[in-house]
């Protein structure tokens, strides 16, 4: 492993239909540093009969870490249920285990702002030193850029960070000029893809983001401006994430789909970005 942030195969990539040394194997083979873990995906492992221990060995033996932790959702719930408390439980769990110091967050539903900051403070609270990187996505309640960074400012907690992704800021219709410096200073992950031309209807723009989206520079090649952004702001991103989900790639397979995301996640940052790959 080396300074610059890992690229990482995010995990709703390969999908939920492969075991955890496949997703090993795939992501390793194609020239991923890292792997990203949804709870449900180390959930699924322990299904197969692996221990932490198991999980460990796996990762050292394809010369992988794990990344990214993700995703915890219904934080705003009042009250919440056993089984959002248990996963967020799974979470926290999974950072030690494999030493990651933030999970990826969003919110589906919608509440006042002032509500959603001051639920914020408490989630900030329960996860003690690790940040909760907060995603903006258009067909959520938080649904830009605009309200992520208004929740943080009220919630005022030093272990909170922005999460930003291409797919989520084209659909916003973000210009791809408008993160700020202070913003930019914020922003702890990253995640790569890219977006068709047309975009789905609104009422139906969340199957879009979870069946099609694109590898990064593929359809309106967003990713390639996004990137220049995040390099202009000053973005310096601990992790760079490549969230491509796509039904049609992963028709393909896995290993395809593996190779063919890399392999143009590499192609863009060279154009765009190459300090992060001088030393991959």
């Amino acid at each position: 492993m080396t300074g610059k942030p890992p690229i990482t195969m995010s995990s709703w990539t390969l999908g939920s239909h492969c075991t955890f040394e496949q997703r090993c194997v795939a992501a390793s083979a194609a020239g991923y540093q890292g792997i990203g873990l949804r709870a449900e995906n180390y959930v699924d492992a322990l299904n197969e009969g692996l221990t932490d221990d198991d999980l460990l060995v796996l990762l050292q033996r394809y010369h992988l870490r794990c990344t990214e932790v993700e995703y915890i959702v219904q934080w705003c719930e009042e009250p919440r249920t056993y089984l959002q408390k248990y996963k967020e439980q799974i979470c926290f769990h999974m950072c030690q285990l494999f030493q990651v110091n933030r999970i990826n967050t969003g919110l589906l539903e919608t509440y006042p702002i002032d509500y959603v900051a001051q639920k914020l403070r408490e989630l900030c609270q329960r996860t003690g030193q690790l940040i909760i990187a907060l995603e903006p996505v258009p067909y959520s309640g938080i649904p830009d850029l605009a309200t992520a960074w208004q929740i943080l400012q009220q919630a005022g907690c030093p272990n909170t960070g922005l999460l930003l992704d291409v797919w989520h800021w084209a659909r916003a219709k973000h210009p791809v000029d408008s993160l700020t410096t202070a913003q930019a200073k914020r922003v702890v992950a990253i995640q790569l893809d890219d977006v068709n031309q047309r975009a789905y209807a609104p009422t139906v723009l969340r199957a879009e983001s979870m069946h099609d989206r694109l590898a990064p520079g593929d359809g309106a090649a967003v990713s390639s401006k996004f990137i220049r952004m995040l390099k202009l702001a000053g973005v310096q991103p601990q992790v760079i994430g490549v969230e491509v989900v796509s039904d049609r790639a992963l028709a393909k397979g896995i290993n395809w789909t593996a190779n063919d995301t890399y392999r143009k996640t590499k192609q863009v940052l060279a154009d765009t970005w190459p300090e992060m790959l001088s030393v991959v």
